[in-house]
């Protein structure tokens, strides 16, 4: 066996891969998780992974992650300081990009770069698919492949099935039947599953017997606290819920998830043979839109799924 390579990977959840940059500072949780199966090609080099502070729950104790830093000043100079065999930036915010290509790669650079000359984020060779896809309406309907496995064929591999890794060990114990998981980020407004909705899922959930508990009932810890969240998610055994973080704690953590999806595409997801995708039975022409907010001013496709159609499919898992 040779000797361990340096990897850095620049992954802060600021922009997410698949869809267009924003340049914001709202992370992007299930981004960061969702990248984490890469960690299986380098477990046997020397990784250092920098992310945000806000994700930091999600990589703390992972055993591929020898180094895990914040973007701040001071790690930015070291980091201008070293050398590593592999840098892989999956982030487009220009800054980051800029600081990426400062740090000296040895071999390969895989990811985004920053161009000097438009001062926007570019893609690397292997990542021109990748962004074509986040920028263009057209190409990401027509896409069949999961995140994954673009995320794989961007660093020159191919993705065979590797999972999640999230080292959080719930102490929390799985007490219910059907969690209901109804928040969704700032970023992406339109992925929300109206209140009406839920409220008649969870009826129709009580009156089968079902032992039900829902996120938005609980205390502003679970809505707010990371670690109480994810002990939120482990108490049920099967997750029903938006395209938002809950889908991949809920599949990170084992769980069977019902995911809803209305302006986004169910085709990235791989579900890891634990759930499947629920879509509205009528859709409009412009489904998948993939907007953050619906332009035609109406209620988001997504709400034309029917509680009674999720009821069917919780209770065709768990009964």
């Amino acid at each position: 066996m040779g000797k361990p390579q340096k990897i850095l990977i620049f992954k802060l959840g600021y922009t997410e891969i698949l869809d267009k940059e924003q340049n914001g500072r709202i992370v992007s949780l299930g981004d960061v998780l969702r990248t984490t199966p890469i960690l299986h090609k380098y477990k046997e080099n020397h990784v250092t992974w920098v992310t945000s502070e806000e994700a930091k729950p999600l990589l703390i104790n992972n055993p591929h992650i020898n180094r895990l830093m914040t973007l701040d000043l001071i790690n930015s100079l070291q980091l201008e300081s070293e050398e590593f065999d592999k840098i892989i930036n999956l982030e487009k915010v220009p800054g980051i990009c800029a600081l990426s290509d400062k740090i000296r790669a040895r071999k390969v650079r895989y990811g985004f770069t920053f161009d000097t000359q438009t001062g926007e984020a570019e893609a690397l060779d292997k990542a021109y698919e990748v962004l074509a896809v986040s920028f263009k309406p057209e190409y990401k309907k027509k896409n069949q492949r999961t995140f994954q496995e673009l995320l794989f064929e961007m660093l020159g591999e191919k993705f065979k099935g590797e999972e999640c890794i999230l080292e959080y060990k719930s102490k929390v114990k799985e007490e219910y039947d059907v969690g209901l998981n109804t928040q969704v980020g700032k970023k992406w407004p339109s992925k929300a599953w109206a209140n009406k909705n839920w409220d008649k899922l969870e009826s129709l959930l009580l009156e089968e017997g079902l032992n039900v508990t829902r996120q938005d009932k609980q205390s502003k810890n679970v809505l707010k606290d990371l670690y109480s969240y994810m002990d939120w998610i482990s108490s049920s055994k099967i997750i029903v819920t938006n395209d938002s973080l809950g889908l991949h704690l809920g599949l990170a953590m084992k769980k069977h998830v019902l995911g809803l999806f209305g302006p986004t595409s169910y085709k990235e997801i791989c579900f890891y043979e634990r759930g499947k995708a629920i879509m509205p039975s009528n859709t409009q022409e412009c489904f998948p839109c993939f907007e953050p907010v619906c332009e035609k001013g109406i209620d988001s496709c997504i709400n034309l799924i029917t509680p009674e159609k999720v009821f069917q499919e919780v209770k065709d898992y768990c009964l």
